[in-house]
């Protein structure tokens, strides 16, 4: 199967990464493999038995032919069952689509060839290599496992309502649970190094920040676990990503953990101690965070943070009020870190204030002082160049170094009324020598100068403006602290009539994806219960077979809370897997049971004897399947987080999905077909029933 994969891979130019090469479970892959295989092998052992003696090849295909059919129905709408269920992971768009569809799309391809090869070169190597003596023994683990499920399985029988009772309220306990779990959106990698956001007053100079960069370098390189830095100052203009010379992006390089003083030290501490540090420094704002987790926030959210609170509204004053009140409410919720309003006034502005009443005392109007200012400041065109055929506009102002200098800007000299329009080479060429005439007057006389924070930026986003406040999280869940967030700042802050805020960042992607997932998901259970209705041809059985998706779900959430692992679009995709997985068990016993009736033996022989014969072909199969994610659920590496959930909810759903179908689903099974059991002599039942135990182990 595995070869089908990596041929579907390339053909469909998926790349071999993490997400796609981790998904490839052997043990699901094979499951269908060892149904067929353990069927075939204790059909060609009973015949050896009842034959004494070595069957031939031709013999040996007609057994294998048989028992491969016997069980063919039920392992190929099983594994038909799981692939669909990956079906709704291709749906998934943005960067959870690029994470997952190429998990999915890997896993359905490889299922896809287990499925062909497990019904016809998996039983044709089965005839071919199995010519020899066959004695089907037990190991002591199936063994002791039959011993101990068997009065389990008699105890259920008798006391039906109790254990459907039982089921019932732990699906409900679990449901309670997971809806007081934290969420997030994807699990966050750690990347091993640090991305420090250094953001400095509006309007610093280059120079100045040049020699805040060095203090700020040489603080963080006294760490001995900082191996280098490397930091960029501002970038060119962007629209979307203004970036002056007051900010920087400083990137900390740390040394293996080997060569830590203390290689144990959690990261999360050593970022506590080079924020204590760094903050020492005067005239910054920090934000750490990680260099691809940065820029994968600022792709998707537009924001450098992991949430995002967007206040919307006309008047800058308020917004900037309102983003305050919200920054003092986030910073009081545990888990809240580098809460922040977005910069978006203390730049200095210079003003220039015409006064009026000086003006009317030399017959000066507002528009001739005015033009004054834009010829000296901004300039005017006073001639054209010429260049062959080209021409270019001559536009005349005051030097660079003036026009930064506030005392030059006052002795710009203004003409009076007499002495007729203004003549820009004039205006130029009198201060150049640094003298007025009694025609002129000096525009200090005549105008207040004032330097003043004013707007550094105006954000808009939808045609409106917008202020946001950023925050990271850390040491807690994302959902959880959004969700207590949203709760407080309704309570404690008052948005003004004609604005409003919006929730962003990672939290906004998830609310996104999840929506998502319950559109496509109830479609996907539709159709796993629509191919279990061919598969048995009634609504009973096919919802006895499908009440193990809720009794894989427990184990799943279970096995997050033990964690101590939220939910998340991680651990949503090892559910969605989950779920294909759980019936595949149910799907066999069922089909045996069934088969067992249809040769005329009671109910309560055929599902005693049914749920005995399949305790092992269930096993195997379930052992195989979660022992398969394990080395997902406990690695440690590089990306590991985004594995460990999907791989802990696979394996904690198979485990209580196995545990309860073998108790639940018989019992579910007598129920439904409690009428049917009418007309048969119970005495008879049991003592059918007894005597085929008892002669389990010799049959054995």
């Amino acid at each position: 199967a595995l070869p089908i994969s990596i041929t579907g891979m390339v053909s469909n130019k998926v790349s071999a990464n993490l997400m796609s090469l981790g998904a490839l479970d052997f043990g699901i892959i094979v499951d269908g493999a060892v149904i067929i295989v353990e069927n075939c092998i204790s059909r060609l052992s009973e015949e050896q038995h009842r034959q004494g003696r070595l069957l031939t090849r031709a013999e040996r295909f007609e057994v294998v032919f048989e028992a491969s059919k016997e069980v063919r129905r039920a392992t190929m709408f099983g594994e038909l069952i799981i692939m669909i269920v990956y079906l709704p992971i291709l749906t998934l768009t943005g960067v959870e689509g690029k994470m997952f569809i190429p998990m999915a799309f890997t896993v359905i391809a490889a299922l896809l060839g287990a499925m062909i090869l497990s019904v016809t070169f998996v039983p044709a190597a089965v005839a071919l290599l199995l010519s020899g003596k066959l004695s089907e023994k037990e190991n002591i683990l199936v063994r002791w496992a039959k011993k101990a499920y068997s009065p389990l399985l008699n105890l259920s029988l008798r006391n039906r309502t109790w254990v459907v009772t039982a089921a019932t309220l732990l699906i409900m306990l679990t449901g309670l649970v997971a809806s007081r779990m934290g969420s997030e959106f994807i699990p966050s990698l750690d990347e091993g190094d640090i991305a420090l956001h250094a953001l400095r007053i509006p309007g610093t100079s280059l120079s100045q920040a040049i020699e805040m960069q060095h203090l700020l370098e040489k603080k963080i390189k006294e760490f001995p676990e900082v191996e280098t830095i490397f930091a960029k100052i501002g970038t060119s203009d962007i629209a979307t990503d203004p970036m002056p010379p007051s900010v920087a992006d400083n990137f900390i390089i740390m040394k293996p953990r080997s060569e830590w003083p203390n290689p144990n030290r959690p990261k999360a501490d050593l970022v506590r101690a080079l924020e204590e540090e760094v903050k020492k420094i005067p005239g910054n704002n920090y934000e750490f965070i990680q260099p691809i987790q940065m820029r994968f926030n600022e792709l998707i959210a537009g924001v450098r943070s992991d949430v995002a609170v967007k206040v919307f509204g006309d008047d800058m004053d308020i917004l900037l009020e309102t983003g305050q009140e919200i920054t003092d409410v986030l910073e009081k919720i545990p888990g809240a870190s580098d809460v922040k309003v977005e910069q978006v006034t203390g730049l200095p502005v210079l003003t220039i204030q015409m006064n009026r009443k000086e003006m009317a005392r030399y017959g000066l109007n507002i528009s001739d002082v005015q033009e004054v200012v834009q010829i000296a400041i901004g300039g005017k065109e006073a001639g054209q160049i010429f260049e062959g055929d080209r021409r270019f506009d001559l536009i005349v102002r005051l030097p660079e170094e003036m026009r930064g200098k506030i005392e030059t800007l006052k002795r710009i000299p203004v003409p009076l009324p007499k002495t007729g329009p203004v003549e820009t080479r004039q205006v130029a060429s009198l201060l150049s020598e640094g003298r007025t005439d009694a025609a002129y007057l000096p525009l200090g006389a005549v105008a207040d100068f004032n330097v003043a924070p004013g707007p550094n930026q105006i954000s808009r986003e939808n045609g409106k403006r917008r202020v946001v406040v950023t925050v990271n999280v850390r040491g807690r869940d994302i959902g959880s602290f959004v969700e207590e967030a949203e709760r407080t700042i309704q309570e404690r802050v008052t948005i003004p009539t004609g604005y409003w805020t919006t929730w962003g960042g990672q939290f906004e992607q998830m609310i996104s994806a999840a929506n998502r997932l319950k559109i496509v998901v109830p479609v996907a259970l539709l159709l796993v219960f629509l191919l279990l209705f061919v598969t048995f041809g009634t609504i009973k059985d096919s919802l006895l077979v499908f009440t193990g998706v809720p009794l894989a779900l427990t184990g799943g959430v279970a096995a997050l809370w033990l964690r101590g692992i939220p939910l998340s679009i991680s651990a949503g995709v090892g559910f969605i897997a989950l779920s294909g997985v759980a019936v595949l068990n149910g799907l066999v016993m069922i089909s045996f049971i069934n088969k067992l009736r249809s040769e005329g033996h009671s109910l309560d022989y055929a599902i005693f004897n049914g749920a005995m014969t399949r305790l092992r072909p269930v096993l195997m199969t379930a052992l195989v399947a979660s022992l398969g994610f394990v080395p997902m659920a406990l690695a440690v590496g590089r990306g590991a987080e985004v594995q460990r959930p999907l791989a802990t909810v696979v394996i904690g759903g198979i485990l209580s999905s196995t545990a309860l179908t073998l108790l639940v689903l018989p019992v579910l099974y007598r129920i439904f077909h409690a009428k049917e059991n009418v007309n048969e002599g119970v005495e008879g039942a049991e003592e059918e029933k007894r005597a085929d135990v008892a002669e389990l182990p010799e049959r054995v």
